[in-house]
């Protein structure tokens, strides 16, 4: 299983997998016939006041990260559902349409899903701990 991110103005490619658009608003010029989306999980977008106060400032990047994460981890319903989704296919591409490719939600959202998705691995690998009495 394989998550990337790709900007949604870029041209679908087969390899991309289930496309989901990950922005709260609808990318400008995109007609939604040529954007080949799956799913537009407006949900999982940071909120209108973060977004706003972001306004793609660099700067303000490290910030918008630790909020928009403390927004996921708020928003379970959602997350387990795209949780779900990550599962059923081999490859998810998360769309975003910011114009930089380092500090966007995109970006905090695949980091996000792939330590979650780590985090179920290692929960179903390690077998149940047994409590003991030893005695004295």
């Amino acid at each position: 299983m394989e998550i990337r991110i790709r900007r949604v103005y870029e041209s679908p490619e087969e390899t991309d997998g289930f496309r989901i658009l990950v922005d709260r608003l609808w990318p400008r010029g995109l007609k939604k016939d040529e954007a080949r989306i799956d799913l537009w999980l407006k949900e999982i977008a940071p909120s209108e006041g973060l977004r706003k106060w972001f306004g793609h400032d660099p700067a303000r990047f490290p910030l918008f990260k630790e909020r928009y994460l403390q927004e996921l981890k708020a928003n379970a319903a959602v997350v387990s559902r795209l949780l779900e989704i990550a599962h059923s296919h081999r490859v998810l591409t998360l769309l975003y349409g910011a114009r930089d490719p380092e500090h966007n939600q995109a970006v905090i959202l695949c980091e996000f899903l792939q330590r979650a998705l780590q985090a179920k691995r290692k929960a179903k690998k390690s077998p149940p701990r047994r409590v003991t009495k030893e005695s004295t």
